[in-house]
Parts: structure tokens; sequence; C-alpha cells
């Protein structure tokens, strides 16, 4: 055991003094494995933060929540023209299913229509994420207030002009003034804002609810009407606990088939997307970009042990002479080897800490100026790092540490001279 901890100390200083004697061969050598560990550990911190902010976005949503409209949410095998000829679902849709299905807990009706302006006094904010939606959509959101409420049945039903504002709206609108009961003009309408969301940080699919609005769905189907073409239905159906999720979508088929007069043998005009089914194809997207990063940084990662194996093949040509005397005063093969495989492994991973190092320098500057995303470095991503390192410094280093075991001592010492 000593006899190896003294191959690892001499190791270390042959190391330590190879970058110091050739500190730009050494960096150039380095170069490429800090690369390939900045570029691959980078890319999955990345991907991790992405899939941590997705995930938390979705975590207020139950995921067997379905989403029943024209359109699908994933790839589908009906042909783009048939689809476009897919009706709206549409309001007498949403009251019959939710007279019909008792297996629901909530069923909500939305509408996605374009960005609006919304006005106070002399403040405007325009491009305002709107959201017209029933009432039931509160508790199949679960959102949560700062100050006053969602709006109620009747308020939705008859589509009175209220409005629910998102935190950020609220401080560039109010500042510090109470937005509760105040009057705001949207659609070139008064509405009274009689909630503010509490903050939510950035948004899973683009706007988040700080930046958005809430109205009464009512409100833009009396004064627009159902067949605006600006406009795109969908209901959202939030399924009882317990319920068999295969059994309740084809109830939820059957139904709106049965309603719209589809017969048998003609495909379904709607579509009913599962959350679950989209969180799966969520992470299908980011299992690719985790392949695609580990291909081209694997480049990066080659062309740094090229590098490695090259300074070493030096490293042995430099110290011929040395190797010589060491094996002629009885140093073993494997003395040698281990030698030069720990000095591989000690040169990877100084450029292996390089790389980290510029990972979390990126990570702490990501959060410092991005407010509501955060950068994730986890330990796991680390732990790759040093591994990859050690195995490109072993990969690199065994070649050139075999070929120094098995020279001749005389010959070694006659070449040296």
């Amino acid at each position: 055991m000593l006899v190896y901890l003294r191959v690892f100390k001499e190791s270390f200083s042959f190391a330590i003094n190879a970058l110091k004697n050739n500190k730009l061969r050494t960096f150039l050598s380095l170069l490429g494995v800090t690369i390939g560990i900045f570029s691959i550990i980078g890319v999955l911190a990345a991907v991790d933060s992405l899939d941590n902010q997705i995930k938390g976005q979705l975590s207020s949503l139950d995921k067997n929540t379905m989403y029943l409209a024209k359109f699908s949410f994933g790839p589908t095998n009906v042909p783009r023209w048939k689809r476009q000829s897919f009706p709206e679902v549409n309001y007498n849709e949403f009251k019959y299913l939710k007279s019909v299905l008792p297996d629901a807990e909530q069923i909500a009706y939305q509408l996605f229509v374009r960005r609006e302006s919304i006005r106070y006094e002399s403040e405007t904010i325009a491009n305002v994420n709107t959201v017209p939606v029933s009432k039931e959509f509160e508790d199949i959101q679960k959102l949560e207030f700062s100050r006053g409420r969602f709006y109620n049945e009747v308020e939705s039903n008859s589509g009175a002009p209220v409005v629910v504002i998102g935190d950020e709206i609220a401080k560039q609108l109010f500042g510090d003034r109470e937005p509760i009961g105040k009057k705001v003009r949207i659609y070139g309408q008064k509405f009274t804002v009689i909630g503010v969301l509490t903050k939510q940080g950035s948004g899973a699919f683009g706007d988040s609810n700080d930046i958005s609005m809430f109205l009464p769905v009512n409100y833009l189907r009396n004064r627009f009407g159902d067949n605006n073409k600006r406009m795109n239905h969908v209901m959202i159906i939030k399924p009882k606990s317990g319920v068999d999720m295969d059994a309740f979508k084809a109830e939820i088929d059957q139904k709106l088939r049965y309603f719209r007069g589809i017969k048998d043998g003609k495909i379904s005009s709607f579509f009913v997307n599962v959350l679950s089914g989209f969180t799966d194809f969520i992470d299908g997207i980011i299992s690719f970009m985790n392949m695609i990063g580990w291909i081209i940084s694997g480049f990066s990662l080659l062309v740094g042990g090229f590098g490695i194996a090259n300074i070493m093949f030096v490293s042995v040509k430099e110290r011929t002479n040395l190797i010589g005397i060491q094996k002629s005063l009885g140093a073993k093969n494997r003395f040698i080897l281990f030698q030069f495989l720990f000095e591989a492994v000690i040169l990877a991973l100084v450029g292996g800490l390089v790389g980290l190092g510029l990972v979390w320098i990126i990570a702490k500057v990501m959060n410092g100026i991005v407010d509501d995303f955060e950068f994730i470095l986890s330990f796991g991503n680390m732990f790759i790092g040093f591994a990859l390192s050690t195995l490109i410094g072993l990969l690199s280093g065994v070649i050139p540490a075999i070929s120094a075991s098995r020279l001749d001592p005389v010959e070694a010492i006659r070449t040296g001279m």
C-alpha cells in the first residue's frame, strides 16, 4: 500500500512539473478535455434545470388532467388536412359533458385568444397574456391569491366584467396602491379587479401567471360569439381520484361522439389530450436533448483524449533515460505503468476541474441575472464530470504507460544518452 502511495506522490510531482515546465503544450492538450467536460456537464445541467422548471410549473396540475380540443398536444396519425376540418368544441358540449360525466371532478371551459392591453389611468401594459376561462379553472389549476378572489359561478355564467390579474401586472399598474376594486380598461371596456395572484415566477411553456389576466369566458362569448376565427376552444377535464383513466377517456370519447352524431367507423373529430402523455412527450424531448449533447460533446472529449495521449507519449520520450535508470535500480514494470497512468489521470482531472469550474461560474452568473430560472449544477452531474475525466485519463494514458513499462533498461539509458 505504501508503495502505491509513493507512486501516487511521485506521479503527482511529475504531473505538476510537466504543467509548470510545458505550460503552452499542457494548456493546449488539456483544452480539449476542459471543453468536453464543460460541454457535457453544461448541457446536462441546463437540461436538468429546464426539466426541474417544467415539472415545478406542472406540479399544481393533476397528471391525469385532460384537455379536450380539436387539436392534439403531441404527435398524431390523423392527417393535417383532416385535423383542420375538425370543429371547435363548444359551450353546449361543455354543459352536456358536465351533466353526463359523473367521474369528472371538475370540467372547465377556456378560450385561447390573442394578447390584449390593459390600462389603468395613465399606465398601460401591452401584449398581456389573456386567459378567458370558466369558474372551474380555479380549482383545476389550484390558483393562489395574494389579495382578493377568483370570480364566482354567477359572475362566470353571466360574463361579468371582472378580472383577476397576475402579480407583475398589479405592480406595474398600481405600484404600492391597493388594486382590488379598481377599474381597468380591457377590450375598450371597464373591468373591476377582484383578485391578484401570488407571485409564480417564470412559466413552464412561455407565459407566467404573473403576466397574465383571467376573465370570464362568457364575456368574450357574449361579445364576439362562438364562431370567431381568432379564438380556439378547449375543455379542461379533471377526473376524480382513483378513476380508471383508459375507461374514463373512452367514456369521454363515446359521449362526445354521440352528442356530435359521429357514426361507427368514422374517426373522432376531436382529441382527448392527457397531461401525463404530454409530460411523457416532454421527457422524450429532454432525453433527446441529452443524447444530442452527449454526441456533440463526445467529439470534444475525443480530441481531449488524443491531446492527453500526445502529451504522455512526449513525456515518455523525454524521460526515457530516467525510466531506464529507475528500472536498472529495481523498479518493476507495474511501478512505471502506474506512474504514467497516475500522471495521465491527474492531467485529465485538471482539465475536468477547470471545465466544472466554468460551469459553476456560469451557473452562478445565470442565477444572478435571471430571477425566475434556477440553473442547477447537481452533485450527480459533478460526479459524472469527475468520472469522465478519470476515464479519459485512463484511456489516454494506458498505451503510453504500457510502452514506458516495457522499455528495456539498457536500451532506455543508451537512448537517453
